[in-house]
C-alpha cells in the first residue's frame, strides 16, 4: 500500500444546523483512484470542496502529503499567513467542477495558460507549449483559438480538465463532471478520465453517478450516506456483493432508474 496522500481524521462539517459530515476518517493512498458514490446530500461533494479549502470544518484534522491542510495548528495562524499557506497547499490540488467555469471572454488556449503564468511564474511561451500538449491529450488541440461559447458541453469539460492539469497537481478532484452534459457527450469526457488514469500517477478522487464507469475506473469505492462512510471496498465487491442494507437499497434504485452497473 502506498503512503497516504490525503488523510481525514474525525472530520465533521455543518451548514448551519445541518450536519453534512460526521466524524469522518478517510485515507487515500498516493496514486489511488477513489470513487465516491451515494445519494444527493450524502457529503460526497463536500469532501472535495473541503480539500480545495472552499469549505471549513468544525472538527477534525486533514493532511495532504503529510502536511497539515485544515488542522488546529493552521487555524491558529493569522488570517494573512493562513491564506498564504493554504494558497501554497492548493498548488498540489486541482479540481474540475460540474459546470466548467471557463472564462467566457478568453480563448481556449488562454483559459489553459492563465493560471500557470499567474501562479507559477512561468513564461507565456512555456505555458503555451504546455497548454497545447494538454489540449492535444484531451482531444481539443484544434479548438485552441475558439471561445467557450463555440464549444459543446463535452468540449468545455475537456478544456476544464486541461486547465486543471496545467498547474501540475498531485491530486485531482472530479465533481460529477458529466452531470451537466447531454448523454451523447458523456463518453468523450469519461474517455479523457480513463486516459488520465492509465497514463498518470496522480491521486484522483471522483464523485460520480456513472456507476459502470466507477466500477471500471476506480481502485476503491466509498458509499456515503448521511455524512458517513457506510461501506467501502474494491468496485467488484461494492457493486456485486454489497454487505450493508443501505448500500443494497441505493444500488437497487440505480438499477430501477435504468442506470447500468
Amino acid at each position: 500500500m502506498s503512503p497516504a496522500m490525503v488523510k481525514f481524521e474525525n472530520v465533521s462539517k455543518l451548514y448551519g444546523e445541518h450536519r453534512v459530515l460526521t466524524d469522518l476518517s478517510l485515507n487515500v493512498s498516493a496514486g489511488e483512484k477513489l470513487a465516491l458514490i451515494g445519494a444527493s446530500g450524502s457529503g460526497k461533494t463536500t469532501i472535495l470542496r473541503i480539500l480545495m479549502t472552499l469549505e471549513t470544518i468544525e472538527a477534525g484534522c486533514i493532511t495532504v502529503n503529510d502536511r497539515p491542510l485544515l488542522t488546529p495548528k493552521v487555524a491558529r495562524l493569522s488570517p494573512r499567513r493562513r491564506e498564504a499557506y493554504l494558497q501554497e497547499m492548493r498548488r498540489d490540488i486541482g479540481m474540475v467542477f460540474q459546470h466548467f467555469n471557463l472564462f467566457p471572454h478568453m480563448s481556449v488556449l488562454r483559459n489553459v495558460t492563465l493560471a500557470p503564468t499567474l501562479t507559477r511564474g512561468i513564461s507565456l511561451n512555456e505555458a503555451r507549449d504546455q497548454a497545447l500538449d494538454l489540449l492535444e491529450m484531451v482531444g481539443m488541440e484544434n479548438k485552441a483559438s475558439a471561445l467557450p461559447a463555440e464549444l459543446s458541453g463535452g468540449q468545455k469539460q475537456r478544456v476544464a480538465i486541461a486547465r486543471a492539469l496545467a498547474l501540475k497537481p498531485k491530486i485531482m478532484l472530479f465533481d460529477e463532471v458529466t452531470s451537466a452534459l447531454d448523454p451523447e457527450l458523456v463518453e468523450e469526457v469519461l474517455n479523457v478520465l480513463r486516459k488520465l488514469g492509465s497514463q498518470t500517477d496522480m491521486t484522483m478522487l471522483l464523485v460520480t453517478h456513472e456507476m459502470s464507469f466507477a466500477r471500471d475506473f476506480a481502485d476503491r469505492v466509498l458509499f456515503l450516506d448521511g455524512g458517513r462512510i457506510v461501506e467501502e471496498g474494491p468496485p467488484e465487491e461494492i457493486f456485486r456483493n454489497p454487505q450493508q442494507d443501505r448500500t443494497r437499497l441505493f444500488l437497487r434504485k440505480i438499477v430501477a432508474a435504468g442506470l447500468s452497473l
